[in-house]
């Protein structure tokens, strides 16, 4: 059977898809049926006759004509398929979804396919699009907080005889009541629990300060909506708590010598130290500001670009994730319908709740391989390895397994491909970046962030 024999149209389909309508002269049809008889014939046993040998007539007797049409439509159809697709350099990513309308003895066949394939992306004018750069200033606030944070380190707990203060640590037995029943697995007994923000709920936070030793607290609460119980989720609850012990967190003043120690011997007095967390700071919120305007570029080039996404990357986003998801459980000892029956999720319905999201990654993945591709970056083989010794200065897996890894093809694709798109980003952040400078009248002296964005998907 010769391609020129064969008639094959193809669509363009919504969704990045490619139909074809293949169709197929009758003698081809025929002579297809004539060989599934015979591999058929092969395979069947008929009393009194070898295999092979049965008279024709006997063996469709006997297998069927449901058995006999099925024969060619799998040895038939897939080939078809296949020749069709390379012949119109349809180049698809998920597999052929056939449907066979027409395929009997004595008649032309036909039969169409549908398949997705990568889509067309039409990115926008980058001089087209603003961006704004956010930038941070650290004031003497922060480097106070960050000061306390550091000389909480050195602090001492030491029981007390008064009343709970905001920033005590109280010993304390908590009860849960949702619709008057206490929830056993919520309770805590002799828990030890600091009273500041972001330690207790803000209902109890209001009520703790001025309470003594004996005291119980109530305070009416909402549980999360995240709540790992589905039965307490988004519930009415109220805490009850009670005082069994008052701690005093004394911590140092700056001194010095406390500045000694908590630097390490690195700064001498406590005006040195001050001066390197606020350095530190200000290159913290610089690194921060960058990072926040590549997200945005990113964002921005996405928003504007226009694409249709195929179905069948975002259901590979999908199991990728949840791949990954059951890699993590296993490591723990876990099992991924387990953990779905913890969360109180059906399979489907945590597919869907990923789907957002794996569209998402899979529209950023699309755009800045065609931005790439736009941009005419291609990484060396020098420069591949290179930035996979780069890599394993950070990482001791890439540092362990280096030496085959610049020998190995699969994971010089993978850093390739890592690198191509580190280099599409700094690319972007520099054109985009450049011309957000232009319009500042600030001066400035920030520079293309190191690392790639956690918008990117690979």
């Amino acid at each position: 059977m010769t391609a020129a024999d064969v008639s094959v149209v193809t669509e363009s389909l919504p969704g990045s898809q490619v139909g074809l309508t293949i169709e197929v002269p009758q003698d081809q049809v025929d002579r297809a049926y004539e060989r599934a008889l015979n591999r058929l014939a092969q395979r069947v046993r008929i009393g009194g006759f070898r295999p092979g040998k049965a008279p024709r007539p006997l063996v469709e007797a006997r297998v069927g004509p449901a058995a006999i049409r099925e024969e060619v439509v799998d040895t038939l159809v897939p080939d078809l398929v296949s020749r069709a697709l390379r012949d119109n350099h349809i180049d698809a990513i998920d597999r052929p979804r056939v449907e066979v309308q027409e395929l009997e003895r004595g008649r032309p066949g036909r039969f169409t396919a549908r398949v997705s394939v990568m889509p067309d992306v039409v990115l926008p004018d980058l001089g087209t699009l603003a961006v704004e750069r956010s930038r941070t200033d650290v004031d003497d606030e922060m480097v106070e907080r960050r000061l306390t944070e550091l000389r909480e380190r050195l602090a001492e707990v030491e029981p007390v005889e008064r009343e709970v203060r905001t920033g005590d640590v109280i010993v304390a037995d908590l009860r849960v009541l949702v619709d008057g029943a206490e929830v056993a697995s919520e309770a805590r007994t002799a828990t030890e629990v600091e009273v500041v923000e972001d330690k207790v709920v803000p209902e109890l936070l209001a009520v703790l300060p001025g309470r003594v030793v004996g005291d119980v607290v109530t305070a009416d609460v909402t549980l999360p909506e995240e709540h790992s119980d589905p039965d307490l989720r988004g519930k009415p609850a109220r805490l009850e708590v009670t005082v069994h012990g008052v701690k005093e967190k004394r911590i140092p003043e700056l001194t010095d010598a406390v500045a000694q120690e908590l630097s390490g011997g690195e700064q001498a007095t406590a005006e040195a130290l001050r001066e390197a967390v606020r350095v530190d700071l200000g290159e913290q919120a610089r690194r921060l500001d960058e990072l926040t305007f590549e997200q945005a570029a990113v964002r921005a080039v996405v928003d504007a670009s226009q694409m249709d996404v195929p179905e069948a990357l975002v259901e590979r986003e999908i199991d990728r994730q949840i791949e990954q998801l059951e890699s993590r459980l296993q490591r723990r000892g876990l099992r991924l319908d387990r953990y779905l029956q913890y969360v109180g999720k059906t399979a489907a319905e945590y597919r869907a709740e990923l789907r957002p999201d794996a569209e998402s990654r899979v529209r950023v993945d699309l755009v800045l391989e065609e931005l790439g591709r736009r941009m005419t970056i291609s990484p060396s083989q020098g420069e591949v390895e290179e930035y996979i010794r780069s890599e394993a200065e950070r990482d001791d897996e890439v540092r362990r397994d280096l030496d085959s890894l610049v020998k190995n093809p699969i994971a010089i694709d993978y850093f390739r491909h890592r690198l191509t798109r580190l280099k599409t980003l700094e690319g972007l952040v520099a054109q985009l970046g450049d011309r957000t400078d232009d319009r500042d009248s600030t001066d400035s002296d920030e520079v293309l962030a190191e690392e790639s964005s956690g918008v990117k998907a690979e």
